[in-house]
Parts: C-alpha cells; sequence; structure tokens
C-alpha cells in the first residue's frame, strides 16, 4: 500500500523535490528561490511533503486507500524523525529537520487536514471547523516555514498562522466552482445561511443550488472580509519581526492579497471561471504588496 515500496532507492532527494516544485508551477515558489541555499532546499522539501500529501486528498481513490495512504505518511513521518526516512521526500527533509528543528507536530497536523477532508470531507462547515481545517493544512505550513526561514521572534508564530489562514480563505474564495466541481463546498455554512442560502438544498451535497444561488456574492464577501481581517492581523505581528527572514512570506503576502482585491473587484456569481493572473502581475504585487509594503502603524486615535 505504502508509495515508499515503489520508490527507487538511488532517486536524489534534492533533485526530486526540485522537480515536485517545478512541475507545480505554484506561486509559493517565487519566494522559495530567494532564499539562500540551505533554506531554499528545506522550503522544497516542506513543499514537497505538503503536496504529496495533498494529492492523497485530491486522488479519485476510495476513501479507505486515502486514509491507509494517510497512515503511511504518518508512519513516515515517525521514521524520519526515528533517523529512518524512506521516501524521496522524506530523506530531503532529513537535513533540514536537524539543521533548523522542524518540529514533527505540525508535519503530522497538516496530515489531520487532508484527513478531514476525507473522513468527514468539509461541506459548508462551522467557521469554527473551517478555521481549524485552515490552520492544520496552512497554519502548520507557515509555522514550518518559519524555522526554515530562521525567523525566530515569538511573534512571527502569530504572523505565521495569521498569513496561513488568510491565505487558505483566498484559496477556497478563488476556488469555490473548482471545488463544486469535485463536490466539494468550504464555504462556512452560518455565512451561507446569513444570505438565504441552504447549503443541504439541492441533492445530495447542493453544491450546485449554492452557486446558482443569488445570495453567493454576499456570502463570499463576508469570507473575504474574514480573509482580510487575517491579513491585517499578520500585518500587526509583522511590525514586531524582523522583515529580511520572512521576505519569501511577504512576497506570498502581496500576491495573495492581490487576489483577494481582484476577486473582490469581479464578485461571485457561480459562473466566472478560473482567475488568471499574470506573471508581470504577480511579480509586481510580491514586490509592491510583499517587500516594499510598508510597515505596520496603529490607526491615530480622533
Amino acid at each position: 500500500m505504502t508509495a515508499a515500496a515503489g520508490e527507487a532507492p538511488g532517486i536524489d532527494p534534492v533533485a526530486h523535490v526540485t522537480e515536485v516544485v517545478r512541475r507545480s508551477g505554484s506561486s509559493f515558489t517565487l519566494g522559495m528561490r530567494i532564499l539562500p541555499r540551505e533554506r531554499r532546499e528545506a522550503m522544497f522539501a516542506i513543499y514537497a511533503f505538503c503536496r504529496e500529501v495533498d494529492d492523497v486528498a485530491d486522488e479519485p481513490n476510495p476513501d479507505a486507500v486515502k486514509l491507509a495512504l494517510l497512515a503511511d505518511w504518518r508512519r513516515e513521518i515517525d521514521a524520519l524523525y526515528e533517523g529512518r526516512p524512506g521516501r524521496p521526500t522524506t530523506r530531503a527533509l532529513a537535513g533540514p529537520v536537524r539543521r533548523f528543528g522542524l518540529p514533527k507536530d505540525e508535519f503530522v497536523a497538516v496530515i489531520d487536514g487532508m484527513e478531514m477532508d476525507v473522513v468527514s470531507p468539509l461541506h459548508a462547515p462551522d467557521m469554527e471547523t473551517l478555521r481549524l481545517y485552515c490552520r492544520r493544512v496552512a497554519g502548520a505550513v507557515g509555522l514550518l516555514s518559519l524555522h526554515a526561514f530562521g525567523a525566530e521572534e515569538p511573534e512571527a508564530r502569530g504572523f505565521a498562522v495569521a498569513l496561513g489562514e488568510a491565505l487558505q480563505l483566498t484559496n477556497i474564495l478563488r476556488d469555490v466552482e473548482e471545488d463544486a466541481g469535485r463536490d466539494r463546498l468550504y464555504l462556512p455554512g452560518d455565512l451561507l445561511r446569513r444570505h438565504g442560502i441552504d447549503p443541504s438544498a439541492g441533492g445530495a451535497t447542493g453544491v450546485a443550488a449554492v452557486l446558482a444561488h443569488p445570495g453567493l456574492d454576499a456570502a463570499c464577501r463576508d469570507l473575504a472580509a474574514v480573509a482580510r481581517a487575517r491579513f491585517a492581523e499578520a500585518d500587526r505581528a509583522l511590525a514586531s519581526c524582523a522583515r529580511a527572514p520572512l521576505r519569501p512570506a511577504l512576497l506570498m503576502m502581496g500576491i495573495y492579497e492581490d487576489v483577494l482585491n481582484r476577486l473582490e473587484r469581479r464578485g461571485w456569481h457561480g459562473n466566472d471561471g478560473a482567475l488568471r493572473v499574470g506573471k508581470a502581475s504577480k511579480l509586481w504585487a510580491a514586490l509592491a504588496g510583499g517587500l516594499l509594503r510598508p510597515p505596520w502603524r496603529p490607526p491615530i486615535a480622533n
């Protein structure tokens, strides 16, 4: 059952995770590539782990197979911290775990998040459940990244968790239609019901009915306001952190705030198609909204 059993032991682990990152085409690569070599390789390995575990949850296998594969990953993380990693990705993580103290609990949290998508797939979850999901699949990645970046202030943890939630909520808002095509609905049920949408209506999942409802745009704008509040929370925490180690995260912050701005301008109508952002626009957003963003200042009282 384990994928590791079929993998050639001669695979170069660093080359493997680098190829996973290259194939992904993710915006995250922009931030990772500006890091020094050892920190960059650590981030490539963290990203490859997240990509491969996420693929388990997304692939069209029976749930029993997915759970078995995720259990294999749990055993592989145990093996990594016992000094005997078997997969190319965990072998690539072995050096960063020793060098940068990557916390085991956060790798486990990512797997926990993927299990949430399998054991009881999130369909219009309450906000508390959605925030737990974001903490596991995004906040955990942020906390692992802090170690790879070398960000040491206590406030950096708050920055990572808030930014992780903001990024994940933005992903959810961007991918409403794509997720619906897989019968997934991550929009919070309480926000939907507030705008007259019954997420259980319209058949087994009700996803098509939600997308067709005239209240969809208002519900998504409510969630966008939550995402914007998390960006602001991250910005406040950033004021107490050295910015240089967090440059990769700032690049992502700029890109994703720009995506959220574009989504709010376009709106949510259930048939908008994928949001396309060109490379030049992403680069400008990363620089202007990320690296060159002014330091946060508390508002002046009237």
